[in-house]
């Protein structure tokens, strides 16, 4: 009796294999867009996932490059203002030092008075370089956030006809350890950024 029991489960388990394999087989040959799954030279089918390089993507996408570009000469432009103003406080300190060593206050609460407006000098100077910092990483969190839009959008877009399932970003090797080059569709969302960038500054 046991022995009829197991024949008739292998009987069941190969008939189970078996409609598995013709249920898969037959979606293959159904699909309504095979281009999705299968690539130019290759017979074979393959997942309908990709993935987009996001350094190369950062690297030579040109509205990434101008943003980088209009966040460096803001950040220079800080830089040269605060080192001009670093420079008018140590001479103000330095003269005051001076000042101070050869007794040139008349009366102490001069060279007080002279010291709290030094003071004052290099407080605003901190005040001033603490702000300009935040402006700038605040200005540099809009456009991070208008960049990554566009990237979704323009992913959106060329998906409506890739249909891909699911398309991972990757970065070094964070995301992505190891992945065939067929599913890196970088160039071509970069193209399309490009060509989408270069219409919209028209």
């Amino acid at each position: 009796m046991k022995n009829i029991s197991y024949v008739v489960n292998g009987v069941l388990a190969v008939a189970i294999i078996i409609l598995f394999i013709l249920h898969f087989s037959s979606k293959g040959n159904n699909q309504t867009d095979p281009a999705s799954l299968k690539f130019e030279n290759d017979t074979t089918v393959t997942l309908p996932i990709a993935y987009v390089n996001v350094d190369s993507l950062l690297i030579k996408y040109n509205y990434a490059k101008d943003i980088n570009d209009l966040l460096m000469s803001k950040s220079e432009s800080s830089k040269a203002s605060l080192t001009q103003k670093q420079k008018r406080v140590n001479s103000e300190q330095q003269e005051f030092q001076r000042k101070y060593q050869n007794n040139a206050f008349l009366t102490q609460e001069r060279a007080e008075q002279e010291y709290e407006r030094i003071q004052k000098l290099a407080l605003d100077l901190e005040q001033t370089a603490s702000r300009l910092d935040n402006e700038l990483a605040m200005e540099q969190m809009k456009y991070n956030g208008q960049l990554a839009d566009s990237v979704r959008i323009c992913i959106k877009e060329y998906n409506k006809t890739t249909n891909y399932h699911i398309v991972f970003s990757n970065t070094g090797l964070d995301n992505i350890l190891l992945a065939d080059e067929k599913y890196d569709i970088t160039n071509n969302i970069l193209s399309l950024l490009n060509s989408r960038y270069k219409s919209e500054k028209k």
